[in-house]
């Protein structure tokens, strides 16, 4: 169990600390802050740079808290945010399949944020080296919430819209 809590953290986090980078530096085919930045722009989030740049740091930090197995509900609430935000600007919409640019992908990263949160981050960690006790089912739970309710801060702080290719709205709404 120890090597593959190890192997899941890893490999989880690594995959996050790449997305980070992406949308930072362009790095692994990316398009850096300025062209994530007008990605988010498009989508309603606004301004749009300075979210690229939350989220690619968020991702990345997360991603290395949570490949370390430091401070482990902090990396969990961090993924849990990134995810839910994604999936409420950006794959809501499309139902649950990845195929069809679903949330199926992003739910199984919150699970994994929250799983490896609940039961530890094993052994192998930087919070079993320094004897932190931050894992289980009330740690789990706090960084969903935490996680939630930051996406639902991020949300309102940049202006959420919805995308200016929807049409145009009603009048009266």
């Amino acid at each position: 169990m120890e090597v593959g809590l190890l192997v899941l953290r890893l490999v989880v986090g690594a995959f996050f600390v790449g997305h980070g980078a992406q949308k930072l530096f362009g790095w692994f085919g990316g398009h850096g802050r300025a062209g994530t930045g007008a990605a988010f722009e498009s989508m309603g989030l606004r301004p749009g740079r300075a979210m690229a740049t939350l989220a690619g740091l968020t991702e990345m930090t997360g991603g290395v808290l949570l490949a370390a197995g430091f401070l482990t509900p902090l990396a969990a609430a961090m993924l849990i945010g990134v995810m839910t935000l994604a999936i409420a600007i950006v794959h809501w919409r499309h139902g649950p399949w990845v195929t069809e640019g679903g949330w199926e992908y992003s739910v199984v990263l919150i699970a994994v944020a929250f799983a490896i949160t609940a039961v530890g981050p094993g052994k192998y960690s930087l919070d079993r080296a320094l004897d932190l006790d931050l894992a289980g089912l009330d740690w789990a739970v706090i960084a969903l919430a935490v996680g939630v309710v930051g996406a639902l801060v991020v949300a309102g702080a940049a202006r959420v819209r919805a995308p200016e290719t929807m049409g145009p709205r009603p009048a009266g709404t």
